[in-house]
């Protein structure tokens, strides 16, 4: 089995604009071009079971689009193979109402990202969503760390999250890239071994990292002492998908040094037992 929890698309008619735009602030490599049937093709090719879908609400209003959407995405993940998660901004003060229509839709989780949405994690309107979100059921999927197209830009660092982790009882929280993106001294001395669960998703060095944020990565040793010091049941495989590509974070994934019972847990196992899918 075989679950990228962490992928992202954009509607046909705006995914090149999208896709230009994010590239050109992060200086990265796009490896596909945004749209929905790119993934598709992508994840059969490489092999993939599933996919999720993670948006990004960044207005209040926004949310209404996006979290129909996500529950039409549902419908036929059986066939497709691809989930999505809903949406919600911390600014959507009927955040109750929203997320218990996700539930009622079968959404099985939503994606926060503190700096598109220009708000700090332990920010009391993420505090209360992000705890009413997992007490009925959600996964909570949130970006920490830096974000390599707003260099300096603090909204996620440890400091915000750890506020979050030690407020938030009912614990469904997923923190991408491996706890916090370009933060990894302190994702390891104050995240490692925490419940939470921890993404892949492009924070791992490899030949095609651009120079200039090298740093801001981990190499494969550490991210496989990351993997035991935290524990492989709590590790989610993930690629942020167009920006890896899903063939090549695989590799880096296999050839890690991981065991194949830590293969199994990071690659699928875990993933398929949080999203019900077998």
């Amino acid at each position: 089995m075989i679950i990228d929890i962490h992928t992202h698309t954009f509607p046909d008619a705006l995914a090149e604009r999208a896709v230009e735009s994010l590239k050109k602030n992060s200086h990265s490599t796009n490896y596909l071009s945004g749209r929905l049937d790119d993934l598709k093709q992508s994840m059969r090719s490489a092999g993939y079971d599933y996919v999720v879908l993670l948006p990004v609400v960044t207005k209040p209003a926004q949310q209404e689009t996006v979290n129909r959407l996500a529950a039409e995405i549902n419908e036929t993940a059986a066939e497709t193979g691809v989930l999505s998660f809903g949406g919600i901004h911390p600014e959507n003060d009927n955040y109750k109402e929203i997320i218990n229509r996700l539930v009622s839709d079968h959404v099985k989780g939503i994606k926060l990202h503190p700096v598109f949405q220009k708000t700090y994690l332990d920010d009391i309107r993420y505090l209360r969503l992000v705890d009413y979100a997992c007490e009925q059921g959600l996964l909570v999927l949130i970006h920490a760390g830096y974000d390599i197209g707003f260099p300096g830009v603090d909204y996620a660092t440890i400091e915000h999250v750890v506020p979050l982790l030690d407020a938030v009882a009912n614990r469904q929280i997923i923190l991408a890239h491996m706890g916090g993106w370009g933060c990894y001294d302190d994702v390891e001395e104050k995240i490692l071994g925490r419940d939470v669960w921890l993404d892949t998703a492009f924070s791992i060095r490899s030949k095609d990292v651009p120079p200039d944020c090298s740093g801001s990565f981990m190499p494969v040793d550490r991210f496989v002492s990351f993997v035991r010091a935290h524990g492989a049941d709590k590790i989610l495989f993930g690629t942020d998908s167009p920006w890896e590509g899903q063939k090549q974070a695989l590799r880096v994934i296999e050839d890690s040094g991981l065991t194949e019972t830590e293969l199994q847990a990071v690659l699928g196992d875990n993933a398929a037992k949080l999203l019900g899918v077998s």
